[in-house]
């Protein structure tokens, strides 16, 4: 009887072993286990393109976010669209897509900046701001805070509005995160503040353009995106999972002397053939090669992709989110996990 036990014993820990075995070489030959980097694809979309919301594929994002809501003196937000019909649509599609409403914007006018420095500046207005802000996000169902304030938006009470907002933020477990620039970190962004972002989303373009009408040429070069990643992790110390590298769906054009921009798909409506290329006469732009460049740059030193702005794609086969999205699913890189990453 003790002989049989001992074996019984014996075979069934043989059968263990066998079996915990099998569950290995199972998740190792499974090609989903097997991919086991992510990476982000952040969208924006203004509320002026909501009319192009069916064409967009949000399948391929990870992050929507929703540009712009600004506050008014009294720390109200403006928002101009329907943003619940949208965020009821892109959910229809995505499920999983977290969904910011994004804040300011990089042109504003002087009363929404003036609104934006009285109410961070002065310590007391912000928990009434942050308070809105809260509100807004929770009323619309959305999963967090863009904040885009720049250059001179970027007033005193900068870092003391985000460590706040993320306080509170948190503590109703939704995102904050921030659009900045490629290489300049604004004086009034302190550690903590930088800290407080779950990721930045840094604008690697935009280095000329109509402001600078004298100075034609690539505003969006991949040297300039290797700039500004090195910039943010190398000299700013912000961990490379925290980085997402901005890309654009549009170009300058310098053909006159008041330069203009010029969507990615009004680039191609010109010639199918600009696709594969970064100028057309005195437009510059990111066609499809240069894009997919970024894309394996930012696979391999950062959490992601940014894109300004979704509606400037072109909704066919030389679509740039799409190319983004299958240069991931090439690299062996889950972003969304649906249409066929």
């Amino acid at each position: 009887m003790i002989k049989n036990k001992a074996l019984l014993g014996i075979l069934f820990f043989l059968s263990s072993l066998f079996s915990a075995y099998s569950c290995s070489a199972e998740k190792q030959s499974d090609p989903e286990n097997s991919k086991t980097k992510t990476a982000r694809v952040v969208g924006y979309l203004s509320s002026g393109n909501f009319d192009k919301m069916n064409s967009i594929q949000f399948c391929k994002l990870t992050h929507l976010n929703i540009a712009f809501a600004n506050p008014d003196k009294n720390g109200n937000l403006i928002f101009n669209g329907d943003l619940d019909s949208l965020i009821k649509y892109v959910k229809s599609v995505n499920p999983t897509i977290i969904i910011s409403i994004s804040l300011a914007g990089g042109v504003i006018s002087e009363e929404q900046a003036s609104n934006w420095s009285f109410l961070i500046d002065k310590p007391e207005n912000r928990p009434g701001l942050i308070q809105n802000i809260i509100s807004f996000v929770e009323l619309h169902d959305l999963n967090g805070v863009d904040v885009d304030l720049e250059w001179n938006a970027v007033t005193s009470g900068y870092s003391g509005f985000i460590i706040e907002l993320k306080k509170s933020l948190a503590e109703h477990k939704k995102l904050l995160t921030a659009a900045l620039p490629n290489n300049t970190r604004f004086e009034n962004i302190n550690s903590a503040a930088l800290n407080a972002f779950d990721f930045i989303n840094v604008m690697a373009y935009d280095s000329t353009g109509p402001w600078t009408p004298n100075n034609p040429g690539q505003h969006s070069s991949f040297d300039f995106a290797k700039e500004g990643i090195d910039f943010w992790h190398k000299l700013q110390n912000v961990p490379s999972d925290k980085i997402t590298l901005g890309v654009p769906f549009y170009g300058y054009n310098f053909t006159y002397p008041d330069a203009t921009s010029s969507t990615y798909a009004q680039i191609i409506e010109a010639g199918t053939q600009f696709a594969d290329q970064d100028e057309l006469g005195k437009i510059y732009y990111n066609g499809r090669p240069t894009i997919a460049k970024k894309v394996t740059l930012a696979s391999e030193n950062t959490g992601g992709i940014m894109i300004w702005e979704l509606a400037q794609d072109s909704f066919n086969e030389y679509s740039l989110l799409d190319l983004i999205h299958k240069t991931f699913t090439t690299l062996k890189v889950k972003t969304t996990g649906l249409c066929g990453n």
